[in-house]
């Protein structure tokens, strides 16, 4: 089955192509540009070194979410339109579940992060089963701070994923001690090849209905609601 992935959830932009058991091709950048000038010409390049055709394509895979409001919003919306598009099969996978593959091997808990400002992070809890991911806490938006003693106190060590780490890690650090591992340069970006085997045998979803997973509401909706004391009509 020849599946397209695709990620524009972060900084990192990431493409891929798998058949199969195998990745014929993938682009990955961590970059801050625009994604939405960059993510068309990068599925177009990843079809092109498969040699492939949109009409060979059997499944799209997107990252849902959480992560930039903007970027979050841009994959989700290409995809739909590609599947919707080509008739075939659409499947969101969460952007921190695609963040914590490279923990695979790590004998404890991983924990993916990605930054949400004053001093909160997006993140969840995973660890790995005869090669299968599942998820310890779900993903949520939280202090890091809160987040770090927990973890603490659950008494496992913890590997840290994510380029957002970097920011917090000294924090990390006074928290958790020796608990906190923190990945190599090279383990920090989410890679889409990943993303697609994640979505591979995970259920479709309804196209039309598909909405990202943003956990909060974007700071300018949130404030649109406060002003109108909560109400949504």
């Amino acid at each position: 089955m020849k599946i397209l992935a695709i990620d524009t959830s972060n900084y990192p932009l990431g493409v891929a192509v798998t058949d199969g058991d195998r990745v014929i091709a993938e682009y990955m950048t961590n970059l801050k540009r625009n994604h939405s000038l960059r993510i068309m010409p990068a599925i177009e390049t990843a079809l092109k070194e498969a040699e492939l055709e949109p009409s060979d394509l059997k499944k799209i895979v997107v990252a849902e979410g959480p992560g930039s409001y903007t970027g979050v919003r841009i994959g989700v919306t290409i995809a739909k339109t590609m599947a919707w598009t080509l008739g075939i099969p659409l499947v969101g996978v969460s952007s921190l579940e695609v963040l914590a593959m490279p923990g695979r091997y790590f004998a404890g808990t991983i924990a993916p992060i990605f930054d949400a400002r004053r001093g909160q992070v997006y993140t969840g809890l995973y660890t790995f089963d005869n090669g299968q991911i599942s998820a310890v806490e779900p993903d949520q938006l939280t202090m890091l701070e809160e987040w770090a003693a927990m973890l603490a106190n659950r008494g496992d060590r913890t590997l840290f994923i994510g380029n957002d780490v970097a920011l917090h890690k000294e924090k990390i650090e006074a928290i958790m001690g020796d608990k906190a591992v923190f990945a190599s340069p090279a383990e920090m970006n989410p890679r889409p090849s990943e993303l697609a085997f994640l979505g591979r045998n995970k259920q479709e979803a309804k196209v039309h209905s598909f909405v990202p997973n943003y956990i909060r509401l974007a700071e300018a909706e949130a404030k649109w609601l406060e002003a109108r004391g909560g109400s949504h009509e």
